[in-house]
């Protein structure tokens, strides 16, 4: 991983920290973390061999103004025998080369596929024969305090890739910051997870990959977060299919409003998406958004971050106008942009 990476994430989560924790109604799936232990070990000489190592090449300006060549370094997890590897946007943003190394020490020279930089994931293909594959499990079974498995190649540590044991301390987390990806839905783990992991898997004791490892918070001690399963599963597909993610989108930049940050900063709602930026000539910018509105309702139904404006969104067509619930000081106003598609 790069550091612009690194740091990039280290800020967002550090500031902008969200969410709660739900449990599943599925208890006959969690396993104390004690029970897990014993488990651990077959768990890990299956998946193992499907884990790989992700190395990229970036060129960078240097402060005297000549280019240079700089490394980067993630993970990731073949998930089809096509050869698809499922890893973070992040890992390969910006990549001039990529190679994949497998445990077995096989390396290959891999193309990107496509990137979704709203869910931080990407999918990345290598040509070759037998290749081991690891399966999405679905994340909704899991429980707090269910024992998990991080795998990863973190460090430059040679000799393979690292494991780590930990559990799951939260579901449903959230963090954004205006201007990099807003990532929703996060397992919370203790894990240790560091740089380079990125894009390794998170798996349960069924040897399932239920979640794609992404980040931690820099100042804290055991405090990790993986993409979930169910997230990730129709962004890979998407993504193998057509390169991209496609979605309806008003072209806008927002964030959520907290009601601490409504009172910091004397806003009229305390629940909402507060537009930063509208696209010259997108939807929202035609239909009269400005930079400043909150988005406080979709069709009727409230809106109270940016997550849920997305999740409104995506269940309409593109093409087609949606009625939208401003706030603008202290005057409601109703507009009807068309929805357009998320540009790649």
């Amino acid at each position: 991983m790069s550091k612009r990476s690194i740091m990039c994430l280290a800020v967002v989560i550090a500031g902008f920290l969200l969410g709660g924790m739900h449990t599943s109604a599925e208890p006959a799936h969690a396993r104390s973390h004690l029970e897990g232990r014993g488990a651990v070990p077959a768990v890990v000489a299956r998946i193992l061999p499907a884990v790989v190592s992700i190395t990229t090449s970036h060129i960078e300006q240097k402060e005297e103004g000549e280019p240079a060549m700089s490394r980067g370094l993630g993970s990731g997890i073949i998930v089809d025998r096509r050869g698809y590897i499922l890893t973070n946007s992040h890992v390969v943003e910006g990549a001039e080369e990529i190679t994949v190394t497998l445990p077995d020490e096989r390396s290959f020279p891999a193309k990107l596929v496509g990137a979704d930089r709203l869910n931080d994931l990407a999918v990345l293909q290598i040509k070759g024969a037998r290749l081991p594959v690891a399966e999405l499990g679905d994340s909704a079974r899991l429980r707090v305090g269910e024992t998990l498995v991080a795998i990863g190649s973190p460090l430059w540590i040679e000799g393979g890739p690292t494991v780590t044991i930990g559990v799951v301390s939260a579901l449903g987390r959230s963090m954004e910051e205006p201007g990099l990806p807003r990532l929703h839905n996060l397992i919370q783990t203790d894990a240790a997870i560091n740089p380079g992991n990125s894009g390794g898997p998170l798996l349960n004791l069924a040897g399932e990959v239920v979640g794609i490892n992404t980040a931690v918070i820099a100042s804290a001690h055991g405090i990790g977060f993986a993409i979930s399963a169910n997230t990730a599963k129709p962004v890979l597909r998407q993504l193998i299919e057509v390169g991209r993610v496609l979605r309806p989108s008003i072209g806008v930049d927002a964030t959520s409003v907290t009601p601490q940050s409504a009172r910091a900063n004397r806003l009229a709602v305390e629940r909402g998406a507060m537009v930063v930026k509208a696209e010259t000539g997108g939807p929202a910018d035609v239909a009269g958004i400005q930079p400043g509105d909150i988005i406080t309702g979709v069709e009727g139904d409230a809106v109270k971050d940016v997550h849920q404006l997305h999740e409104a969104l995506a269940r309409r067509r593109m093409g087609t106008p949606v009625l939208l619930t401003i706030r603008r000081g202290g005057e409601t106003l109703f507009l009807r942009p068309v929805l357009g598609t998320d540009q790649p």
